[in-house]
């Protein structure tokens, strides 16, 4: 079995309204590239990565002559082919790696007949607990959507936990000012007494702001607080002024950064992204290293559709230190490419796949029409906010948006496949 063929396609699926954070905004639709990767008997496996359009699918395309001929059950092999550290500091090719790698345990697992949790040691659960997680939105098109306000946070979260049994609640920050921000957590926090919460800025903070809400939201039934500040060294003088636990996606996403971390602690708790690690085999090697030294670990989210959604139930499945709920943007999502449509929760998690390898397959009629969404609409500026004409984001941030203002963005928009 050799590869014969890599294929890629862009696609936009559109977002139950426009996601506000640190770093600017999702325009109302999330951008990803999904990938195919075809072999000589006739296996096609599937993957998927962040953003789109050519540059993406040239990447992927321009990744032929290293696959062709490649077994993909050869993943080792694979890792040092795409992505040679030495070579990387030139051409960081993490994403690329693991849309294929994807890909390739997909095949491997179709071929073997058995889901990748199997080529992965097994599932130590049948499935994944995931959190809401909760965003500070524009309104859609439609009109409707909009959270704003303390009040509009927390009637889409109770909104949320009825209707998908979530009972742990991430809310993205750093996109107002910190004392509103605070407002609104601990506003969540009595509206749902008993529930896990957990706070991410997105590295927007300043130590003194970090501190501060630190010392805000002690006491409340928290989770974590997710990347206050940015660097390993602001995270550190953070843990040791405070007693929130700290999380982060952002200061360890590699294993040198995991070894610097175990060595002299900056975060309680690592964050694994199965895009940002290079693959899911990566992430299974930094949860076994953490592992060993008592560090628990999460399932990161970076805007998926249902083939990365797959990575991350296999992923979570096999994790013995997986301490906490996952979390998703998924639910934000108002369709998906996958046959059958979107993923269910019950009680606040998801069932983990066990048909062969990533145990999904892709809906020809939903991938061709959001496709053509992409063609029309284009990508968008994902660090710039809409509403806000010159603004860019600044570490720490400087310039924090108006809760009061009512400005609603102009931002391209079709409607879900079959008017859903």
């Amino acid at each position: 079995m050799k590869i014969s063929d890599v294929r890629a396609i862009t696609v936009s699926v559109p977002l139950e309204a426009p996601l506000r954070h640190s770093n600017g905004a999702h325009w109302g639709r999330f951008v990803r590239t999904l990938v195919e990767v075809i072999t000589d008997d006739g296996f096609v496996g599937l993957g998927e990565m962040g953003g789109g359009g050519e540059s993406a699918e040239a990447a992927i395309r321009g990744l032929k002559p290293y696959l062709l001929g490649h077994d993909p059950m050869d993943q080792e092999a694979l890792r040092f082919k795409l992505a040679n550290p030495t070579a990387s500091l030139y051409n960081n090719r993490l994403q690329l790696l693991a849309a294929i790698e994807f890909a390739c345990l997909d095949i491997a697992g179709k071929r073997l007949g058995c889901p990748v949790y199997q080529l992965l040691g097994g599932k130590l659960r049948d499935r994944v607990p995931f959190a809401s997680y909760l965003f500070f939105r524009f309104p859609n098109p439609e009109g409707a959507g909009e959270v704003r306000t303390i009040d509009q946070l927390v009637d889409h979260a109770l909104h949320l936990k009825q209707e998908f049994g979530f009972a742990t609640h991430k809310l993205k920050g750093g996109v107002y000012p910190p004392e509103y921000e605070l407002e609104c957590y601990r506003a969540l926090a009595a509206a749902m007494p008993g529930d896990r919460l957990r706070l991410d800025a997105n590295a927007a903070w300043s130590l003194a702001e970090s501190l501060r809400m630190a010392e805000g939201i002690t006491g409340l039934t928290n989770d974590y607080l997710e990347d206050p500040i940015w660097g390993l060294n602001g995270m550190r003088q953070v843990r040791r002024r405070s007693t929130v636990l700290l999380a982060t996606n952002t200061v360890v996403v590699n294993f040198e950064q995991l070894v610097a971390n175990l060595r002299d602690p900056a975060v309680d708790v690592v964050l694994l992204d199965t895009t940002f690690w290079g693959g899911i085999r990566a992430c299974a090697k930094a949860a076994a290293i953490a592992d060993v030294f008592q560090l628990p670990v999460g399932v990161h989210s970076s805007g998926e559709l249902g083939v990365q959604m797959a990575t991350m139930l296999h992923l979570g499945a096999i994790m013995p230190n997986l301490t906490y709920a996952a979390d998703a943007h998924y639910h934000q999502l108002r369709d998906d490419v996958i046959t059958g449509g979107k993923f269910g929760y019950q009680d606040g998690a998801i069932e983990v796949p066990s048909g062969p390898g990533l145990g999904v397959t892709l809906d020809a009629d939903r991938v061709g029409y959001y496709a053509e969404c992409f063609r029309e609409l284009g990508g968008y500026p994902y660090d710039r906010d809409p509403s806000r004409a010159g603004w860019y984001p600044l570490v720490p941030n400087q310039s924090w948006a108006d809760p009061e203002d009512q400005t609603v963005p102009d931002m391209p928009w079709r409607p879900v496949k079959g008017g859903v």
